[in-house]
């Protein structure tokens, strides 16, 4: 159980990755923009509303039954638990969750206005 839940760690960073820097990869890939579109919009629910984040869930869960408290848990999981889970409140956590997903989106709306204003100038030829 205990691989099960440093493997959900670890699939957690990489979509907190994801999610940080995805506008950057996104580019020219519609539907990898839909994705991470769906993504931060997702992200930011989950840090201002109630729902918990079925990530976090799994990986409670797998880290219950493999009986690691948080000094017994592995090296790896404790490295991975703290990139994923930084030692700061959680209103610090949450509003730069959401600040980190508010910027990707204004990428996007930057992205949006300027395919429109190339379309309006090619229109007005």
């Amino acid at each position: 159980m205990m691989d099960l839940a440093i493997f959900v760690v670890a699939v957690h960073a990489l979509w907190l990755l994801l999610v940080i820097f995805g506008a950057l990869w996104t580019r020219g890939r519609p539907v990898w923009s839909a994705l991470h579109i769906s993504a931060l919009i997702w992200g930011i629910l989950v840090e201002v509303g109630p729902w918990p984040c079925p990530l976090t869930l799994a990986e409670s869960f797998f880290e219950a039954r493999a009986g690691a408290a948080a000094c017994q848990a592995s090296a790896l999981l404790n490295l991975l638990n703290n990139l994923v889970y930084p030692n700061l409140p959680g209103w610090i956590v949450a509003s730069a969750g959401v600040a980190v997903c508010v910027f990707n989106l204004a990428i996007y709306g930057r992205r949006l206005w300027r395919a429109l204003l190339r379309r309006r100038a090619v229109q007005s030829m």
